[in-house]
């Protein structure tokens, strides 16, 4: 059960009532994680725009997919993990492909090379050398693509942690985890 109250976007007010709406326009429905987070309008706000930006960015988003499981699958936040999945497969990613990104890993070597770094970042705080920036490059990434990945695993970090310390309520289809931390 959640920790906090799950504004419901009909009753909601304020600056959190337009977001709400927003996302409902988007989603068909405001999920859980939004309805959580809609307790602070700032945060909300914050998240949306970031979800928005994102996806007007440079990295596709079945890539953009498949680093959010893998990081999910990493934390432990079945609600990420689930979300993300269908997600992926919405964005043209094979069931198949959204497995093997749990586990960081992808048949694509641009994508393995995103995976890794993202997993590397998450694993190491941020902490990474010049090599791993060099091995991105090689990859075929450009520096504000590099900037953009770092982007997505702040992103997916903030969510998991709002739906694992909220223990927000699973609102898609279950994902069994593959190598959770």
């Amino acid at each position: 059960m959640t920790r906090v109250n799950l504004v419901d976007p009909i009753t909601a007010t304020g600056a959190a009532k337009p977001l709400l709406d927003e996302i409902k326009g988007a989603f068909g429905a405001a999920p859980n994680m939004f309805r959580a987070v809609a307790n602070s309008p700032a945060a909300l706000k914050s998240m949306w725009a970031a979800f928005g930006a994102l996806g007007a960015g440079t990295i596709d988003a079945k890539l953009g997919e498949k680093i959010a499981v893998a990081i999910a699958d990493r934390d432990a936040c079945s609600y990420c993990l689930a979300a993300h999945t269908l997600l992926g497969k919405k964005a043209g990613a094979s069931g198949q492909d959204m497995a093997d990104a749990q586990a960081g890993h992808s048949n694509d070597p641009k994508a393995a090379a995103a995976l890794a770094f993202a997993l590397k970042l998450v694993e190491h705080r941020g902490q990474v050398a010049d090599a791993d920036i060099e091995a991105m490059r090689a990859a075929g990434f450009d520096d504000g693509q590099i900037v953009e990945i770092i982007a997505h695993v702040a992103l997916n970090l903030f969510t998991n942690y709002v739906n694992i310390a909220l223990d927000v309520p699973l609102d898609f289809p279950t994902v069994k985890f593959r190598r959770a931390a």
